[in-house]
């Protein structure tokens, strides 16, 4: 059991449900990291990730894909950039079937993640388009629309911060396909083998979680051992077909994450269900924030889902990501699956993936 779950350490959002979609932030009960507004900040990982956030992103649209209506989130977005310097956002709300009205019933829960997806694309990419798609509701059916209807308004790349624990099925695999888009999906909050849809599609970025501290001026990166990870099959007999570009050894079926962001201990703004700043966790954290990532590298058309970090040569691998060498997300008999800094199968690991971002040459 993760830490988060057993020390009463955050809240979910959303009831975590197994089958079925369910939203994956966590609101922290503990206090806040800075003196100010609390929690980690857009320079932090802008500085630690060694982004051209100032530079790059114009014109790269970052579509979030959730279910629901966050009346607020407009202004909520408005006041996060203001706290940090970020200038007005270039941000549009639609709904699942591309109107800018007629928006679904809102969601406390739903909003919450809502406010933390754009909050984290403009934390590293400022200066990129970003596209609210709100579902009618939290089915998968309706999840599966608010996908496809992202790539009919023109998104780049979309990130979804939601997943079906335990299941391989409960979404249209077409939805997560389009030709020269990428998909981002968050890779669970429950720990080792907890994973499922949409993040174990062979076409969807499957986004692990870390844990970032600061002594002096250096940052340091550990898995977070909430972040899902481990063999698609969910323990059972069958699983997602493992793509020709996973190579690893301990998998017979798709192996997740491919890479990881931070994932706990972040600032975000709310007024539709909590009163304004506080801290949250969770891999919907790093999903948002891996798209911005790509966003800023431009390189969306031509990615091919994790293909590309799976298939750098190690020497590019050790200087383009972030090794992740501490840490787990559960009990694997201490191998790479589950188990960071073992060596085992090159600086790879199950919930952190290949790393975190140290430029944007791997994306």
């Amino acid at each position: 059991m993760p830490q988060w779950m057993a020390r009463g350490l955050a809240q979910p959002a959303c009831p975590q449900v197994t089958g079925i979609p369910t939203c994956l932030a966590l609101v922290e009960s503990k206090s806040g990291i800075s003196p100010t507004v609390a929690g980690w900040a857009p320079t932090d990982f802008q500085t630690r990730y060694a982004l051209p956030s100032s530079t790059k992103g114009t014109g790269q649209v970052v579509a979030i894909v959730d279910a629901y209506d966050n009346p607020n989130v407009a202004s909520d977005l408005a006041e996060y950039r203001s706290e940090f310097s970020l200038g007005t956002a270039n941000f549009t709300k639609y709904n699942q079937e591309g109107q800018t009205s007629n928006y679904p019933s809102g969601s406390v829960g739903w909003g919450v993640e809502i406010d933390l997806d754009v909050d984290m694309v403009s934390a590293v990419c400022p200066k990129c388009t970003i596209y609210l798609i709100e579902a009618n509701s939290s089915s998968s059916s309706d999840l599966d629309a608010a996908d496809q209807e992202a790539v009919a308004l023109g998104a780049h790349i979309v990130s979804n911060s939601w997943i079906c624990y335990d299941s391989n099925s409960c979404v249209d695999p077409s939805a997560f396909s389009a030709k020269g888009v990428t998909f981002l999906a968050a890779s669970g909050d429950a720990g080792y083998n907890n994973n499922g849809n949409p993040e174990s599609l062979a076409s969807v970025i499957s986004v692990g979680g870390t844990v970032l501290s600061k002594s002096g001026s250096k940052y340091n990166e550990a898995v977070w051992d909430g972040a899902g990870g481990g063999c698609s099959s969910n323990g059972g007999s069958s699983g997602v077909v493992k793509p020709s570009w996973q190579k690893d050894p301990d998998c017979t079926y798709r192996t997740d994450s491919d890479v990881s962001a931070v994932a706990w201990d972040v600032a975000e703004y709310d007024t539709y269900g909590y009163g304004g700043w506080f801290t949250v966790g969770g891999t919907s954290v790093a999903s948002p924030m891996t798209a911005g990532v790509i966003a800023l590298a431009g390189n969306a058309a031509k990615l091919n889902a994790g293909q590309g970090f799976w298939k750098l040569k190690n020497k590019k691998k050790k200087k383009d990501f972030n090794d992740i060498t501490t840490g787990d997300d559960g009990s694997c008999s201490g191998e790479y699956l589950c188990q960071a800094g073992t060596g085992q199968f090159g600086i790879y690991s199950g919930p952190s993936g290949w790393g975190t971002p140290h430029g944007t040459k791997a994306y």
